[in-house]
């Protein structure tokens, strides 16, 4: 059975009921850098291995590029919500931004159903 795709705000809110269980809750904001910013990096690290010249270390844990995204978009949820954020609207108004101010900043792909 397919399981029903949670929406972004449900999703902040399941982080926000998994942090809500711990004395410590959500971190400073500088803290909170500081995990996005170690996150990040070992996402870095992953791509680097995947793509890049690097090698992993025939000791290294194996970790994947999915599982590392998995790990910044945990702590950019953490993120927003400890600054009460609300992410649906904050993608709203960036995708807004895309489609007016930079609408004509990239080059489109030519639609191939139009007359030549």
């Amino acid at each position: 059975m397919e399981q029903q795709r949670k929406s972004l705000q449900e999703i902040q809110q399941e982080v926000d009921q998994y942090i809500s269980q711990f004395k410590e809750g959500y971190f400073s904001p500088l803290a909170m850098m500081a995990r996005m910013t170690e996150e990040v990096g070992e996402l870095a690290r992953e791509i680097n291995h995947h793509y890049g010249p690097k090698q992993k270390k025939a000791d290294e844990a194996e970790k994947t590029i999915d599982d590392e995204l998995g790990d910044v978009f945990f702590i950019v949820l953490c993120f927003a919500n400890s600054l009460g954020i609300d992410l649906q609207e904050a993608f709203d108004r960036i995708m807004h931004k895309f489609n007016t101010r930079d609408k004509d900043r990239w080059t489109r792909i030519e639609n191939n159903n139009t007359e030549e």
